[in-house]
Protein backbone atom coordinates (compact mmCIF):
# COMPACT_ATOMS: atom_id res chain seq x y z
CA UNK A 1 0.00 0.00 0.00
CA UNK A 2 2.73 2.25 0.90
CA UNK A 3 4.17 1.78 -2.85
CA UNK A 4 1.16 2.56 -4.31
CA UNK A 5 0.98 5.35 -3.12
CA UNK A 6 4.58 6.43 -3.42
CA UNK A 7 4.84 5.25 -6.96
CA UNK A 8 2.02 7.12 -8.15
CA UNK A 9 2.62 9.95 -10.80
CA UNK A 10 3.89 13.08 -8.80
CA UNK A 11 3.78 15.89 -10.90
CA UNK A 12 6.01 18.01 -8.19
CA UNK A 13 7.72 17.44 -5.35
CA UNK A 14 6.66 20.26 -3.05
CA UNK A 15 8.39 18.96 -0.18
CA UNK A 16 11.63 18.85 -1.47
CA UNK A 17 12.12 22.11 -3.37
CA UNK A 18 10.50 23.70 -0.19
CA UNK A 19 12.91 26.49 0.03
CA UNK A 20 12.65 27.49 -3.66
CA UNK A 21 8.67 28.02 -2.54
CA UNK A 22 9.33 30.14 0.78
CA UNK A 23 11.63 32.02 -1.55
CA UNK A 24 9.31 32.40 -4.14
CA UNK A 25 6.43 33.55 -1.13
CA UNK A 26 9.15 36.35 0.23
CA UNK A 27 9.29 37.78 -3.12
CA UNK A 28 5.48 38.03 -3.21
CA UNK A 29 5.23 39.59 0.44
CA UNK A 30 8.45 41.71 0.19
CA UNK A 31 7.37 44.48 -1.88
CA UNK A 32 4.13 44.63 -0.54
CA UNK A 33 5.03 44.54 2.68
CA UNK A 34 7.53 47.50 2.23
CA UNK A 35 4.90 49.70 0.40
CA UNK A 36 2.72 49.16 3.37
CA UNK A 37 5.15 50.12 5.60
CA UNK A 38 6.00 53.27 3.47
CA UNK A 39 2.65 54.38 3.57
CA UNK A 40 1.90 54.19 6.93
CA UNK A 41 4.78 56.31 7.22
CA UNK A 42 3.93 58.63 4.34
CA UNK A 43 0.18 59.62 4.70
CA UNK A 44 -0.90 62.19 6.94
CA UNK A 45 -3.52 59.17 8.85
CA UNK A 46 -1.26 56.52 9.07
CA UNK A 47 -3.30 53.82 6.88
CA UNK A 48 -0.86 51.40 5.20
CA UNK A 49 -3.89 51.65 2.23
CA UNK A 50 -5.29 54.32 0.97
CA UNK A 51 -9.17 54.44 2.67
CA UNK A 52 -11.96 55.98 0.59
CA UNK A 53 -15.08 57.72 2.66
CA UNK A 54 -16.65 54.69 3.60
CA UNK A 55 -13.73 54.65 6.51
CA UNK A 56 -12.63 58.33 6.41
CA UNK A 57 -16.18 60.34 6.16
CA UNK A 58 -15.96 62.64 3.32
CA UNK A 59 -18.00 63.66 -0.25
CA UNK A 60 -16.72 61.94 -3.79
CA UNK A 61 -17.89 64.06 -6.65
CA UNK A 62 -17.96 62.45 -10.28
CA UNK A 63 -18.03 64.28 -13.41
CA UNK A 64 -17.90 62.88 -16.64
CA UNK A 65 -15.87 64.54 -19.32
CA UNK A 66 -15.75 64.30 -22.91
CA UNK A 67 -11.91 64.10 -23.30
CA UNK A 68 -8.92 62.05 -21.91
CA UNK A 69 -7.22 63.59 -18.27
CA UNK A 70 -3.40 62.72 -19.37
CA UNK A 71 -1.79 62.51 -16.01
CA UNK A 72 -0.21 66.12 -15.38
CA UNK A 73 -3.60 67.76 -15.91
CA UNK A 74 -5.07 65.92 -12.47
CA UNK A 75 -2.32 67.87 -10.80
CA UNK A 76 -3.50 71.19 -12.14
CA UNK A 77 -7.07 69.96 -11.27
CA UNK A 78 -6.04 69.87 -7.75
CA UNK A 79 -4.17 73.00 -7.56
CA UNK A 80 -7.16 74.65 -8.53
CA UNK A 81 -9.60 72.85 -6.37
CA UNK A 82 -7.21 74.06 -3.49
CA UNK A 83 -7.10 77.58 -4.71
CA UNK A 84 -10.88 77.36 -4.63
CA UNK A 85 -10.96 76.57 -1.18
CA UNK A 86 -10.93 72.53 -1.41
CA UNK A 87 -8.65 71.42 1.26
CA UNK A 88 -6.90 68.50 0.67
CA UNK A 89 -8.65 66.97 -2.42
CA UNK A 90 -7.55 63.69 -4.06
CA UNK A 91 -8.26 63.69 -7.50
CA UNK A 92 -8.49 60.41 -9.32
CA UNK A 93 -9.65 59.37 -13.43
CA UNK A 94 -11.88 56.67 -13.79
CA UNK A 95 -12.87 54.94 -17.23
CA UNK A 96 -16.08 53.20 -17.75
CA UNK A 97 -18.06 51.54 -20.63
CA UNK A 98 -20.94 53.85 -21.74
CA UNK A 99 -24.76 53.41 -21.52
CA UNK A 100 -25.15 52.42 -24.96
CA UNK A 101 -22.42 50.06 -25.53
CA UNK A 102 -19.96 52.97 -27.19
CA UNK A 103 -16.37 54.97 -26.65
CA UNK A 104 -15.78 54.83 -22.91
CA UNK A 105 -16.46 57.28 -20.78
CA UNK A 106 -14.16 59.53 -18.34
CA UNK A 107 -14.76 60.27 -15.10
CA UNK A 108 -13.46 62.54 -13.07
CA UNK A 109 -13.45 61.37 -9.33
CA UNK A 110 -12.66 63.93 -6.63
CA UNK A 111 -12.96 63.25 -2.86
CA UNK A 112 -13.19 66.07 -0.47
CA UNK A 113 -13.43 65.90 3.30
CA UNK A 114 -16.62 65.96 4.84
CA UNK A 115 -18.06 69.30 6.08
CA UNK A 116 -21.49 69.83 7.59
CA UNK A 117 -21.91 73.41 7.48
CA UNK A 118 -19.84 74.14 3.92
CA UNK A 119 -20.96 70.73 2.23
CA UNK A 120 -23.16 72.87 -0.25
CA UNK A 121 -20.11 75.53 -0.71
CA UNK A 122 -17.66 72.60 -1.70
CA UNK A 123 -19.87 70.71 -4.13
CA UNK A 124 -19.90 74.11 -5.80
CA UNK A 125 -16.89 74.92 -6.14
CA UNK A 126 -15.60 71.54 -7.55
CA UNK A 127 -19.17 72.53 -10.00
CA UNK A 128 -16.88 75.29 -10.95
CA UNK A 129 -13.36 73.99 -11.32
CA UNK A 130 -14.53 71.20 -13.66
CA UNK A 131 -16.59 73.95 -15.67
CA UNK A 132 -13.99 76.05 -16.14
CA UNK A 133 -11.21 72.96 -17.36
CA UNK A 134 -13.91 71.00 -19.17
CA UNK A 135 -16.25 72.35 -22.07
CA UNK A 136 -18.68 69.51 -22.07
CA UNK A 137 -19.02 68.25 -18.44
CA UNK A 138 -21.98 66.59 -16.55
CA UNK A 139 -22.04 65.25 -13.07
CA UNK A 140 -22.75 62.00 -12.75
CA UNK A 141 -22.97 61.62 -8.53
CA UNK A 142 -22.16 63.00 -5.63
CA UNK A 143 -22.07 61.06 -2.56
CA UNK A 144 -21.24 61.92 0.97
CA UNK A 145 -20.44 59.71 4.55
CA UNK A 146 -19.98 61.42 7.59
CA UNK A 147 -17.38 60.75 10.09
CA UNK A 148 -18.83 59.21 12.63
CA UNK A 149 -20.36 56.51 10.66
CA UNK A 150 -17.09 55.87 8.60
CA UNK A 151 -15.29 55.37 11.81
CA UNK A 152 -17.98 52.61 12.92
CA UNK A 153 -17.58 51.07 9.78
CA UNK A 154 -13.98 50.36 9.82
CA UNK A 155 -14.20 49.45 13.33
CA UNK A 156 -17.28 46.93 12.57
CA UNK A 157 -14.76 45.70 9.39
CA UNK A 158 -11.80 45.10 11.55
CA UNK A 159 -13.81 43.04 14.37
CA UNK A 160 -15.64 41.06 11.04
CA UNK A 161 -12.51 40.23 9.96
CA UNK A 162 -10.84 39.07 13.41
CA UNK A 163 -13.44 37.14 14.50
CA UNK A 164 -13.61 35.18 10.68
CA UNK A 165 -9.73 34.27 11.58
CA UNK A 166 -10.36 32.95 15.06
CA UNK A 167 -13.13 31.36 14.10
CA UNK A 168 -11.52 29.58 11.34
CA UNK A 169 -8.84 28.88 14.44
CA UNK A 170 -11.47 27.22 16.20
CA UNK A 171 -12.98 25.09 13.63
CA UNK A 172 -9.52 23.67 11.94
CA UNK A 173 -8.71 22.95 15.82
CA UNK A 174 -11.60 20.99 16.61
CA UNK A 175 -11.52 19.17 12.72
CA UNK A 176 -7.74 18.38 13.03
CA UNK A 177 -5.08 19.86 15.85
CA UNK A 178 -3.55 22.94 16.65
CA UNK A 179 -0.74 22.91 14.71
CA UNK A 180 -2.80 21.95 11.27
CA UNK A 181 -5.35 25.12 12.62
CA UNK A 182 -1.86 27.39 12.95
CA UNK A 183 -0.59 27.01 9.80
CA UNK A 184 -3.89 27.13 8.07
CA UNK A 185 -3.69 31.05 10.09
CA UNK A 186 -0.28 31.43 8.43
CA UNK A 187 -1.29 30.50 4.84
CA UNK A 188 -4.35 32.76 5.74
CA UNK A 189 -2.13 36.09 6.82
CA UNK A 190 0.25 34.99 3.81
CA UNK A 191 -2.45 35.87 1.19
CA UNK A 192 -4.25 38.83 2.99
CA UNK A 193 -0.61 40.15 3.46
CA UNK A 194 0.40 39.54 -0.21
CA UNK A 195 -3.46 41.32 -1.23
CA UNK A 196 -3.17 44.59 1.08
CA UNK A 197 -0.07 44.60 -0.48
CA UNK A 198 -0.87 45.01 -4.04
CA UNK A 199 -3.62 47.67 -2.75
CA UNK A 200 -1.01 49.74 -0.77
CA UNK A 201 1.20 49.79 -4.02
CA UNK A 202 -1.76 50.46 -6.22
CA UNK A 203 -2.42 53.47 -3.65
CA UNK A 204 1.17 54.67 -4.27
CA UNK A 205 1.13 54.26 -8.08
CA UNK A 206 -2.56 55.14 -8.96
CA UNK A 207 -4.40 56.28 -5.73
CA UNK A 208 -6.44 53.32 -5.79
CA UNK A 209 -9.01 53.70 -2.35
CA UNK A 210 -9.70 50.72 -0.54
CA UNK A 211 -13.65 50.92 0.58
CA UNK A 212 -16.37 48.54 2.36
CA UNK A 213 -16.28 46.27 -0.77
CA UNK A 214 -12.30 45.22 -0.05
CA UNK A 215 -13.42 44.33 3.55
CA UNK A 216 -16.38 41.98 2.10
CA UNK A 217 -14.06 40.55 -0.78
CA UNK A 218 -11.28 39.95 1.77
CA UNK A 219 -13.78 37.78 3.62
CA UNK A 220 -14.54 35.93 0.65
CA UNK A 221 -10.16 35.26 -0.48
CA UNK A 222 -10.54 34.30 3.73
CA UNK A 223 -13.19 31.61 3.13
CA UNK A 224 -11.40 30.24 -0.08
CA UNK A 225 -8.31 29.87 0.90
CA UNK A 226 -8.91 27.90 3.90
CA UNK A 227 -11.42 25.68 1.84
CA UNK A 228 -8.11 24.81 -0.07
CA UNK A 229 -5.46 24.17 2.60
CA UNK A 230 -8.41 22.22 4.03
CA UNK A 231 -8.67 19.90 1.00
CA UNK A 232 -5.27 19.36 1.13
CA UNK A 233 -4.98 18.69 5.19
CA UNK A 234 -7.74 15.89 5.00
CA UNK A 235 -6.35 14.05 2.69
CA UNK A 236 -3.31 14.56 4.69
CA UNK A 237 -4.88 13.25 7.70
CA UNK A 238 -6.94 10.05 5.85
CA UNK A 239 -3.24 9.06 4.33
CA UNK A 240 -1.58 8.85 7.48
CA UNK A 241 -4.67 6.33 9.01
CA UNK A 242 -2.50 4.19 5.82
CA UNK A 243 0.79 5.02 6.03
CA UNK A 244 1.80 6.58 9.02
CA UNK A 245 3.91 3.56 9.36
CA UNK A 246 5.15 3.11 6.19
CA UNK A 247 6.33 6.37 4.95
CA UNK A 248 7.51 9.55 6.46
CA UNK A 249 5.29 12.26 7.16
CA UNK A 250 6.91 14.76 4.55
CA UNK A 251 6.74 11.69 1.82
CA UNK A 252 2.91 11.52 2.70
CA UNK A 253 2.27 15.45 2.42
CA UNK A 254 3.67 15.55 -0.86
CA UNK A 255 1.60 12.54 -2.12
CA UNK A 256 -1.48 14.43 -0.46
CA UNK A 257 -0.43 17.42 -2.67
CA UNK A 258 -0.42 16.18 -5.91
CA UNK A 259 -3.61 13.95 -5.36
CA UNK A 260 -5.17 17.06 -4.66
CA UNK A 261 -3.37 19.19 -7.10
CA UNK A 262 -5.56 18.86 -10.42
CA UNK A 263 -8.71 19.36 -8.59
CA UNK A 264 -7.31 22.60 -6.62
CA UNK A 265 -6.19 24.02 -9.86
CA UNK A 266 -9.19 23.21 -11.69
CA UNK A 267 -11.23 24.95 -9.26
CA UNK A 268 -9.21 28.02 -9.43
CA UNK A 269 -8.92 28.20 -12.60
CA UNK A 270 -12.50 28.02 -13.96
CA UNK A 271 -13.09 30.64 -10.95
CA UNK A 272 -10.84 33.24 -12.21
CA UNK A 273 -11.78 32.96 -15.78
CA UNK A 274 -15.41 33.67 -14.64
CA UNK A 275 -13.57 36.87 -12.35
CA UNK A 276 -11.33 38.23 -15.56
CA UNK A 277 -14.63 38.17 -17.58
CA UNK A 278 -16.72 40.47 -15.02
CA UNK A 279 -13.19 42.54 -14.30
CA UNK A 280 -12.71 43.16 -17.94
CA UNK A 281 -16.46 43.70 -19.10
CA UNK A 282 -17.68 45.13 -15.86
CA UNK A 283 -18.59 48.49 -14.23
CA UNK A 284 -15.26 50.60 -12.34
CA UNK A 285 -17.51 50.05 -9.29
CA UNK A 286 -16.82 46.44 -9.21
CA UNK A 287 -13.30 46.54 -10.77
CA UNK A 288 -11.56 46.94 -7.78
CA UNK A 289 -13.37 44.54 -6.09
CA UNK A 290 -13.14 41.64 -8.68
CA UNK A 291 -9.36 42.26 -8.51
CA UNK A 292 -9.29 41.67 -4.49
CA UNK A 293 -11.11 38.15 -5.56
CA UNK A 294 -8.68 37.47 -8.38
CA UNK A 295 -5.70 38.17 -6.51
CA UNK A 296 -7.05 36.58 -3.43
CA UNK A 297 -8.19 33.15 -5.22
CA UNK A 298 -4.58 32.83 -7.16
CA UNK A 299 -2.46 33.64 -3.84
CA UNK A 300 -4.69 31.43 -2.00
CA UNK A 301 -4.21 28.35 -4.01
CA UNK A 302 -0.63 28.75 -4.67
CA UNK A 303 -0.53 28.99 -0.16
CA UNK A 304 -2.41 25.82 0.10
CA UNK A 305 -0.42 24.17 -2.32
CA UNK A 306 3.14 25.43 -2.03
CA UNK A 307 2.79 27.29 1.32
CA UNK A 308 0.80 25.40 3.96
CA UNK A 309 1.39 21.92 2.91
CA UNK A 310 5.51 22.82 3.41
CA UNK A 311 5.60 24.43 6.83
CA UNK A 312 3.02 21.43 7.69
CA UNK A 313 5.75 19.01 6.33
CA UNK A 314 8.88 20.90 7.90
CA UNK A 315 7.24 21.46 10.86
CA UNK A 316 6.34 17.47 11.60
CA UNK A 317 10.24 17.42 10.13
CA UNK A 318 11.32 19.26 13.39
CA UNK A 319 9.32 17.74 15.53
CA UNK A 320 10.22 14.44 14.56
CA UNK A 321 14.27 15.14 14.71
CA UNK A 322 13.66 16.54 18.45
CA UNK A 323 11.76 13.59 19.56
CA UNK A 324 14.56 11.29 18.06
CA UNK A 325 17.10 13.08 20.29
Amino acid sequence: MANTLLNNKQIIDVVKMRFVWLALSALFLIPGICALVYSTIHYPNHAPIPVGIDFTGGTIIQYSVDREVPTNEIGVIRTKLEQAGIEGPVVQVLQTPSVDGGEMQHIISIKTQFSDEGQNEAIDAVASVIGSTFENSELVQVTSVGPILGKQLAVNSAAAVVIALLGIVAYLTLRFQLDYAIIALLALVHDVVFVLGVFSILGLVFGTHIDSMFITAILTVVGFSVHDTIVVFDRVRENLKFFSKKATFGEIVNASVNQTLARSINTSVTTLLTLLALYILGGTTTKDFTLVMILGIAIGTYSSIFFASVLLAWYHEIKEAKAAK
